[in-house]
This record gives C-alpha cells, sequence and structure tokens, in this order.
C-alpha cells in the first residue's frame, strides 16, 4: 500500500503556547507518516522557544528569509512558494494581535503574506491562544466568525490555569486535539 506523503506548515505568532511548538513537531513526525513540516514564525512567536528544542532536520523560517531569498525580478518569491508547497497550514497558536490582521486582510509579516496567498481550496487550521480576557473582548467572537466564514477551520481553545495565573477560556487545544484535527483534515484530502 502506497502512503500519501503530505506536506504541512505551521505557523507560530506571539503567544506563550508556542513553546509547545517543539512537542507538536515530534507528535505529527511521530504519528503521522511520510509527512514534511515547515515552521513559520512571527518575530514575536520567537521569543517563546529555542531553536535547539526544534527537532533537526526541521526547517524554521522567519520574516528575514522572505527577504534574503529574493534579489531581484524572476526570483521565486517565498510566501507563494510555501503557499503552492503546502498541502494544509496551522496557526498554532494563532494570539489575538495577528487574528485581528488576519480578519483584516493584512499581511506584513511572513505568515500572514502566506495566509494571503493561500488557495482556500486547501484546509487552513487555527488555534486560538490569548488571555482570558482577550479572548472574552466582543471582537475576537467576530474576527473568529470573519475566518469560519473564509472556510478556515478552527481548533477551539480550552479553558484552565493561564500562564499568567488567570483562569478561564483562552488557551490553545491540547495538543492531542490538535494531532487529531490536523488527522481529519489530512484524510480528506
Amino acid at each position: 500500500m502506497e502512503v500519501k506523503a503530505f506536506r504541512i506548515i505551521i505557523g507560530c505568532t506571539g503567544s506563550v503556547a508556542t513553546i509547545k511548538l517543539p512537542q507538536l513537531i515530534q507528535r505529527l513526525t511521530s504519528e503521522i507518516p511520510s509527512i514534511e513540516i515547515k515552521v513559520v514564525v512571527t518575530e514575536c512567536a520567537r521569543n517563546f522557544f529555542s531553536s535547539e528544542d526544534i527537532p533537526s532536520g526541521t526547517t524554521v523560517l522567519t520574516d528575514s528569509d522572505e527577504w534574503s531569498s529574493w534579489k531581484g525580478r524572476g526570483d521565486p518569491v517565498l510566501h507563494i512558494e510555501l503557499a503552492k508547497w503546502a498541502n494544509l497550514i496551522i496557526i498554532a497558536p494563532l494570539d489575538a494581535n495577528s487574528l485581528g490582521k488576519i480578519a483584516s486582510g493584512l499581511c506584513d509579516n511572513l505568515l500572514l503574506c502566506i495566509l494571503r496567498a493561500w488557495e482556500l481550496s486547501k484546509p487552513v487550521l487555527f488555534c486560538p491562544a490569548m488571555n482570558t480576557k482577550m479572548w472574552q473582548h466582543p471582537i475576537t467572537a467576530e474576527q473568529i466568525a470573519k475566518l469560519k466564514q473564509w472556510g478556515y477551520h478552527e481548533v477551539p481553545c480550552i479553558e484552565k490555569t493561564l500562564m499568567c495565573g488567570d483562569t478561564g477560556p483562552g488557551a490553545m487545544a491540547e495538543l492531542d486535539t490538535i494531532v487529531q484535527y490536523i488527522r481529519e483534515h489530512l484524510a480528506n484530502l
């Protein structure tokens, strides 16, 4: 039986839940055969992991990679190439700031440019992660609804005690849940 190869992008934004990135990569590579992962992080996300913790062989891309790969007319444009390359993109975590930018159509970094160039027939999954007060702000529900209207798939946040000590909804979904959502969407490709 032939094993289908899958290419996914994991996008991380400036939420403390980015600390789970190394574990997410490990889980996906060990549980889903023939998966290739590229990670795209915002500048703020870089604060929450060390490159030494990322499994070897995993490509991690930042805003500077977008511009270092392009020298002039005719050169490939990284965000376009990545949008074509991947079968699925998951933003885990999606912080309040990037949620607002996406819902407003902004694309001022590599990750958001990929989303703006994404073919909407391919799955986009997002895992909100923010403080409870930010989650409960009325604009959050509006922005989540807009993304879902476009066909993006929410991996709902959970309620727990957050890193700041507050207890309530807003924490990123558990890794088991995230992996299950990815599996389900890849099975439909």
